[in-house]
């Protein structure tokens, strides 16, 4: 198949179906944001105990590290007896994958505030709750930032094999085409998600960026 031949199949796949190309890419980015809030809501708290309490974040970095060795395909397959097809069998397994950096890099921000800034903040009379809203979270998220963009890019690329067991997006047309030997699908479903996780990638940046310079400014001592 000559690359003229693939690209005129792209264009003619996008001036025929562009209504279900969008409802890929909305289901992907749907997952994807799901996916990503409730894994925060388990994993940053967690990360903040485990900075406070050593046992807490021993357990879990090997928690983390046992999770990484899980391949997520594996994991699908595993908890189809229990929970059936669907998305929340894939949620679950993408939850799994995300947790990981989300954890680890929540410990290390929250681990990597200088106590001299705590001591400087008790000096001025702030309160713990004062401390923590005031202090530590602003310094360790840039950290926690940085975790949350190593999660959403797992994310993004591995929802993609969500669609073995039904639950939509973009990895359908990456499937679709290679069960059909059509490499028009294939190409736009992988450059799709290389293109989402590209822009995850570059708005984190910035963000951590802005964050830092933001930090610089006003916690140098």
């Amino acid at each position: 198949m000559g690359s003229g031949s693939l690209l005129e199949q792209i264009i003619q796949y996008f001036q025929t179906n562009s209504g279900q190309y969008w409802q890929y890419v909305g289901q992907h980015i749907i997952l994807t944001v799901v996916t990503l809030v409730i894994s925060m809501i388990i994993a940053l708290p967690l990360g903040y105990i485990g900075s406070r309490i050593k046992p807490v974040a021993q357990f879990c970095v090997m928690f983390a590290q046992l999770l990484r060795i899980i391949p997520s395909l594996a994991l699908l397959f595993l908890l189809i007896p229990f929970i059936g097809t669907g998305v929340v069998p894939a949620l679950i397994a993408l939850i799994v994958l995300a947790l990981p950096p989300l954890l680890i890099n929540t410990i290390l921000g929250f681990n990597e505030v200088s106590p001299l800034y705590k001591e400087v903040g008790i000096a001025l009379g702030m309160d713990q709750r004062q401390l923590r809203r005031q202090i530590e979270i602003p310094l360790a998220l840039p950290y926690i930032l940085n975790g949350i963009k190593l999660a959403l890019v797992e994310i993004i690329a591995s929802a993609t094999l969500a669609t073995y067991i039904g639950a939509g997006g973009l990895g359908t047309l990456i499937f679709t085409g290679l069960g059909l030997y059509d490499m028009s699908y294939v190409v736009i479903g992988a450059v799709s998600v290389a293109i989402l996780s590209l822009l995850a990638m570059i708005s984190f940046d910035f963000l951590i960026r802005k964050v830092q310079k933001h930090d610089r400014t006003n916690y140098s001592i």
